[in-house]
């Protein structure tokens, strides 16, 4: 019997972006099962609620058989292993992304050999897109319905 692929996509999603969803979908083609993490990251203060995040995420691919959602505290790596997947998948968009992803795709080789990295480059069209400029923009009252993908419903500041 044939192992199945089963690959992982982490992030905070805070929040979920169209180059997320281009990526996540790229990646979703490569493996039998995508299971995306929505991590907790102690480096980080969200501006959305983990339960808000996770059902914008779930909303995005409903119609995805092989993409399933949920959340994880601790390291990726060890999420990774629990999920029984040999692939963590990351974005890149620029050479900025690569250095740092590249540091912590060797730490994660040095603490799992079983799980590789696979990096998916973003689509031109998304390249500029990041959670945090979303959240720039969403704060100072502009329009980012572009920037996020349809399933996502951010209510507007009054």
């Amino acid at each position: 019997m044939e192992k199945l692929k089963i690959g992982i996509f982490p992030g905070s999603f805070d929040p979920i972006t169209v180059g997320h969803e281009y990526i996540i979908l790229k990646a979703a083609k490569l493996v039998d099962s995508l299971v995306i993490g929505i991590g907790s990251n102690s480096n980080k203060k969200h501006q959305f609620d983990v339960a808000i995040r996770e059902e914008w995420v779930k909303k995005t691919f409903d119609s995805h058989q092989n993409i399933l959602v949920k959340k994880y505290d601790g390291l990726t790596v060890d999420f990774a292993k629990k999920e029984n997947a040999s692939f963590i998948f990351r974005g890149l968009r620029s050479t900025i992304d690569f250095e740092y992803e590249k540091q912590i795709a060797e730490t994660n080789s040095l603490m799992n050999k079983e799980i590789e990295t696979i990096f998916l480059l973003a689509s031109n069209k998304y390249g500029m897109i990041s959670s945090s400029i979303v959240r720039q923009i969403f704060i100072n009252n502009g329009d980012i319905n572009s920037l996020i993908p349809n399933a996502v419903n951010i209510p507007i500041n009054d």
